[in-house]
């Protein structure tokens, strides 16, 4: 039996950053439902810390089997990278996306980015979503997958971005709709405002885990679905990506050096609430899963307004 085969025979996991009261936080595996002890990464605070020594700790991860080793117990799942110095975003990159925002059916894209801000965007499992009570922002779900990198560079050639990759997690693009496009621009330029739409405070779920390359043989084969109060609103496949992963890692590389630890997420699916009108609402609870990468569950609550109010 080939290496990879023996890898992919073993239980399929996950990298999470975990917490208790008593460890503080430290890297776990998520296997089943239930978080394992993780030998090869102890001592690191987090996955963040870790995938700084990504290409010394990997060979040792590929052989991990979390039956093999202690449970871990009371434990709260934060977010996998807390937190990448860059998260990007990529936008339509999805042929069914872009056919039900646009009507265009398009085979190729010129690759298309934008930044949210690392520290306070990005939330974890269970973690709330914090929107205006102001219906006027139609804030929308897209989900995504998320790309971790685990080897930093730049000018990254196609051929050789995958090796820059450390796994895959999930990622909810959390967009509001309506301050998008601004009415009040001053020239053309300024009319698509990013900020407002997509880097607000909590717009970027991620989670549960990153799960590492050698066990997602095939990140252009993953099924998706998004629910909203259990109700499915994404249903869809990466199949329908346009450019692919290593294609958009290559391009991102070519604007900024990418470092240990980044997130890329490669555009949403068919099935954002804007075409439907439908957006999300407090007390909403989002779901998301991407083949076998896990599920990320996460609550909508209102944001407080009122002068010196807190999320």
């Amino acid at each position: 039996m080939a290496a990879d085969e023996e890898v992919l025979s073993s239980p399929t996991w996950s990298l999470v950053t975990a917490r208790t009261p008593e460890r503080g936080s430290f890297c776990a595996a998520l296997h089943e439902g239930e978080l394992w002890e993780v030998p090869a990464l102890q001592g690191y605070a987090g996955l963040f810390e870790a995938l700084q020594d990504w290409e010394t700790i990997a060979p040792a991860l590929r052989t991990y089997n979390p039956t093999s080793v202690a449970r871990v117990v009371g434990a709260q799942v934060l977010a996998p990278v807390r937190y990448p110095r860059t998260v990007l975003g990529s936008g339509s990159n999805y042929r069914d996306h872009l056919l039900e925002m646009t009507g265009n059916d398009m085979d190729r894209v010129p690759p298309f980015f934008f930044l949210k801000p690392p520290s306070t965007t990005v939330i974890g499992p269970g973690d709330p979503i914090v929107i205006s009570p102001d219906e006027d922002q139609q804030v929308d779900w897209e989900a995504e997958l998320g790309v971790v990198i685990g080897r930093g560079g730049r000018d990254i050639p196609i051929g050789q971005a995958v090796d820059h990759i450390a796994g895959y997690t999930i990622v909810n693009d959390i967009s509001a709709r309506g301050p998008h496009r601004r009415t009040d621009a001053i020239a053309d330029p300024f009319v698509w405002d990013w900020l407002a739409s997509k880097g607000q405070d909590t717009f970027c779920p991620t989670g549960p885990g990153v799960t590492p390359t050698w066990m997602v043989p095939d990140p252009h084969d993953l099924p998706i679905t998004l629910t909203v109060n259990g109700r499915p609103e994404q249903t869809s496949s990466t199949k329908e990506m346009i450019l692919e992963v290593a294609e958009l890692v290559a391009a991102a590389s070519t604007f900024v050096t990418l470092q240990p630890g980044d997130l890329l997420s490669t555009g949403t699916p068919a099935g954002v609430g804007l075409p439907k009108g439908r957006f999300l609402r407090p007390g909403d609870i989002v779901e998301i899963t991407i083949g076998h990468l896990g599920r990320l569950t996460t609550p909508v609550t209102a944001r407080d307004t009122t002068p010196g109010g807190t999320s």
